[in-house]
């Protein structure tokens, strides 16, 4: 109602004020036509202007003050920020949930991602398509930026569990945001279980040489890789191993897949009352792996454990730094995890130097292309 009467007052202004354009115009001459913004026309163009405004601004625009999915295929800013992990997870699992089966239908791939590794999640993407398993892949992201960035280029495949952790501190080793950020992945691992699905959990700094999918024998509960450099027989055994010197085993928190049976929610539950224990603190830096070996090794007369064979998981410290050994396992390499070394830097040039780095050349293999 404000407009209108808004309108009216401009109207009979504009009547009582008219006068000739020249003095030779009639006294029956009309006045200048204005346009309003509270017309159908006025917010016609004023709709197009803003469209134009955010179209040529935008890629000058922070990404958080403007994301770039707001005008492009990979729909509204609202819609991903209530975006839910249940949503998200039937979506890439193509609603299979509660079928246990372990080998396709049903199965979702988590990794957790803020944006400085966004670079190490498009080379381990390139990597998964290699084996067609690209579009179980569901991406936690840590931060607004890689939400927005990754649903605008591949609708659907990421979700935030708020409160996204403070974006300078999430990602360095040893830091409380570090752990913070870390700490959060048995509650996402176990609200997965609950909803039916099997899970595979991978660090961003692994690339796949072969199908983890076929080393997954049996229908253990769960299965993981140890994070030791020490050389196993190629027929070792698939049991948790003994304790080392502080009591506790040293298996991999970055490998692991889980079946949704009581057996893994056990784990995760205890992994969870683990954290809670032993928070973070200056004195101890803590991470989330020890608190995920405590769980390995308290529930384990409880739960179906399985080891998966070194030749094909192994870590960093073992695959990197000993050519002897590659050699000799030549060809039972599935999954090569880029740890025992920090810095971002650091990681991309041993890639490069390894022909692991798959980004620079094969971007277009990736779902969100180049970056």
């Amino acid at each position: 109602m404000a407009s209108s009467s808004l309108y009216k007052r401009q109207q009979q202004t504009q009547q009582t004020n008219e006068t000739p354009i020249s003095p030779k115009s009639s006294s029956n001459a009309q006045p200048r036509s204005i346009i309003s913004f509270f017309t159908p026309t006025g917010l016609f163009i004023l709709l197009t202007l803003i469209l134009i405004f955010g179209v040529f601004l935008n890629p000058w625009m922070n990404d958080t003050l403007m994301p770039s999915g707001l005008f492009s295929r990979g729909g509204s800013v609202s819609k991903w920020k209530d975006y839910t992990l249940s949503e998200a997870v039937n979506f890439v699992g193509g609603g299979g949930g509660r079928n246990g089966s372990g080998t396709g239908t049903g199965t979702v791939i988590v990794c957790a991602v803020s944006s400085p590794y966004l670079p190490f999640l498009s080379n381990w993407l390139i990597s998964i398509s290699r084996f067609k398993h690209q579009e179980k892949v569901l991406v936690i992201a840590e931060d607004y930026k890689t939400l927005f960035l990754v649903n605008q280029r591949w609708p659907g495949h990421a979700v935030l569990i708020p409160p996204a952790p403070e974006n300078q501190s999430a990602h360095k080793f040893g830091s409380q945001g570090f752990f913070n950020f870390t700490s959060r992945r048995p509650l996402h691992l176990l609200h997965i279980l609950e909803l039916g699905y099997n899970v595979m959990y991978n660090d961003v700094d692994m690339v796949w040489l072969a199908d983890p999918f076929t080393y997954l024998k049996g229908n253990h509960d769960v299965y993981f890789t140890d994070d030791m450099t020490a050389i196993k027989p190629l027929d070792h055994s698939n049991a948790l191993p003994p304790p080392g010197k502080k009591g506790r085993t040293y298996i991999c928190s970055c490998m692991i897949f889980l079946r949704p049976t009581p057996g893994a929610k056990l784990v995760m539950k205890k992994w969870i009352e683990e954290l809670q224990d032993q928070p973070w603190s200056k004195k101890a830096k803590a991470n989330d792996q020890p608190g995920f070996n405590w769980a390995l090794n308290k529930t384990a007369g409880q739960v179906d454990l399985y080891l998966l064979p070194q030749a094909a998981f192994p870590s960093g410290g073992l695959y990197f730094k000993n050519k002897t050994w590659v050699e000799d396992t030549k060809g039972n390499h599935a999954i090569i995890h880029n740890n025992y070394i920090v810095g971002f830097e650091k990681k991309i040039q041993r890639f490069r130097d390894f022909g692991l780095w798959l980004v620079d050349e094969h971007s277009n293999e990736s779902p969100l292309g180049k970056l």
